[in-house]
């Protein structure tokens, strides 16, 4: 009895996958003309946060409990983003080496580089910068919920019986995460999955309190802004 309950709790883990996924894609492909690369990302995070919610709710699990809790100790908390934040950087570096030396992987494709505005406080696009800067932490917080805190669980869920279910989990969102960052398996597609993995790594290791790699995350956004 207990093994076809095991059975059905993961086939109830996999269509929950299946139908999120389908979900984010989805509407990830929604066409909004002349509208803000935000819109669309608050678009799609908005609607699978609701997707992932209710799932969530379906099986008495609160967002609380997958990270969001507040820190026992905000110093802790944020030297760990610095640590986080760092490490993404070098990820990013020791990447663009590789990639210059061996280009192991294309180029991004123009859709992919359009979500770069090109303005910067660099550029003196002062305005700009602090009128989407609060939407781009949201944003980035909202990944984090749902890559890091929702994917990698439900994952773990669905391979519950898999000795390496969680090293499989992390590098299974990341991949999901880096492939919707582009439109393709490209150079972009593959830092961001790098990331992902840097994050979900971090996420796991850190007790999966969500709030280090949110920090760390709109601090990686925030930089990409100056």
């Amino acid at each position: 009895m207990r093994v076809e309950q095991k059975k059905e709790s993961r086939l109830s883990y996999l269509i929950e996958i299946i139908l999120y996924i389908a979900i984010m894609f989805l509407i990830r492909e929604t066409s909004i003309p002349n509208s803000h690369y935000l819109v669309t990302g608050f678009l799609y995070s908005g609607t699978t946060l609701i997707v992932a919610t209710l799932m969530m709710k379906r099986r008495g699990i609160t967002w609380k409990a997958l990270g969001l809790a507040r820190p026992k100790n905000i110093k802790k908390t944020l030297l760990h983003s610095g640590v986080i934040f760092i490490t993404v950087i070098a990820t990013f570096l020791i990447f663009n080496i590789i990639q210059d030396q061996f280009a192991v992987a294309k180029a991004s494709s123009e859709a992919a580089k359009g979500t770069i505005t090109g303005y910067s406080l660099s550029n003196g696009d002062y305005a700009y910068v602090f009128s989407v800067i609060v939407f781009v932490w949201l944003q980035s917080a909202l990944e984090e919920l749902l890559e890091r805190g929702f994917l990698i669980t439900w994952v773990e869920g669905l391979l519950s019986n898999v000795k390496f279910r969680t090293a499989i989990a992390i590098i299974f969102q990341a991949c999901i995460w880096g492939f919707r960052h582009s439109y393709d398996i490209s150079e972009r597609s593959i830092s961001v999955a790098l990331v992902g993995i840097v994050m979900g790594i971090a996420y796991v290791k850190l007790g999966r309190n969500l709030w280090s790699v949110i920090i760390a995350h709109c601090a990686m956004n925030t930089m990409s802004l100056i």
